[in-house]
């Protein structure tokens, strides 16, 4: 029993040499320095290159933002001062300044061009007043011949007093501005104030010459106006207009300061004919520094009729030549 014992305690109890053998080898791993020292230092320097980019790169973004913002601050300060400059003119007056004529012959003014409706509007008093040479020039002119018949397309205040002047003689103005004829009354010295309307804007002015030119209803003869199929031909004025040899005509009318606004082409070519059935008339075109009445007055007036300037004035003297059957004896007209 006792040998059984031994043998048991021996059995549970190995060997040193038994214990080596059973446990297994782990091998130790060790990192190396040098590769985890080399790879640190690499990333560190790649992220401060993005960062140092990044800040590189902020004061451009920063720059091209503020110069987008300054171009478009500029564009609306731009577009501003376009729409402050193309204000539209002063509002049409109501229908209660309106003024009917001083007699019942007045009519409208007519002709075969299509109707413009300007409608009355307000206008600035000194907007086209005379400067005073011109206003002695054509006071001048009336004290000359006077007492005499003067024709005068348009009102200016100034204008009144060419009647006094005129004292015994007829003076008629045509007038399509309603605030115009409520500001300048007409005494009973021979002056009477007739509101007429015009229809043909300023802006057909180029095929209204054209159409002058190409077509042989519109050559000077006096006794066709107020039947004349020419579309510059005024067929509607009132009757005296038409009877009286006058001595003096002034274009001062209608105010032809915008494409739209009715233009003067029709009241030179009406002086231009009805000058033809007197005597001797002096036509004065006022405002010629503007193009429309340069040209219709070298057109329908000639220059060889030109006989005196002063200012905005063009003086024509004008004898009866009413069956000429063209206005001017030069073979070319002189447009600028």
């Amino acid at each position: 029993m006792v040998v059984a014992v031994r043998w048991s305690k021996r059995k549970k109890m190995p060997t040193e040499e038994s214990q080596s053998r059973a446990l297994p080898v782990i091998p130790s791993v060790q990192f190396s320095s040098t590769v985890a020292s080399g790879t640190g230092p690499k990333l560190d320097g790649a992220a401060r290159r993005m960062k140092f980019r990044g800040k590189k790169l902020l004061p451009v973004l920063v720059f091209i933002l503020s110069c987008l913002s300054i171009l478009r601050l500029l564009k609306i300060a731009i577009t501003t001062t376009t729409t402050s400059h193309s204000s539209p003119r002063a509002a049409a007056l109501s229908s209660s300044i309106q003024q009917e004529c001083s007699s019942s012959e007045c009519g409208e003014v007519q002709s075969n061009a299509p109707e413009v409706e300007s409608g009355p509007r307000k206008t600035v008093a000194n907007s086209a007043l005379l400067i005073p040479k011109e206003l002695v020039f054509l006071s001048n002119l009336i004290t000359n011949i006077a007492p005499c018949n003067l024709l005068v397309f348009g009102l200016q205040t100034q204008y009144l007093n060419l009647s006094s002047i005129n004292a015994g003689g007829i003076t008629v103005f045509l007038e399509d501005d309603p605030y115009k004829i409520s500001l300048n009354k007409a005494d009973s010295n021979g002056t009477r104030v007739y509101k007429v309307k015009y229809q043909v804007p300023a802006k057909k002015a180029y095929k209204l010459l054209k159409h002058a030119r190409e077509n042989p209803v519109c050559a000077p003869s006096t006794s066709l106006l107020q039947q004349s199929s020419c579309k510059l031909a005024l067929r509607n004025l009132p009757q005296e207009v038409y009877q009286l040899k006058w001595d003096v005509v002034v274009v001062d009318g209608p105010i032809g300061d915008a494409p739209e606004a009715p233009g003067r082409m029709s009241a030179i070519y009406t002086a231009s004919i009805l000058a033809r059935s007197g005597k001797t008339t002096d036509v004065v075109v006022h405002d010629v520094h503007r193009m429309i009445e340069k040209w219709f007055s070298w057109e329908f007036l000639c220059e060889e009729n030109l006989v005196s300037a002063k200012g905005r004035f063009w003086n024509f003297r004008i004898s009866n030549q009413s069956n000429d059957t063209r206005f001017c004896s030069s073979e070319t007209v002189r447009i600028e």
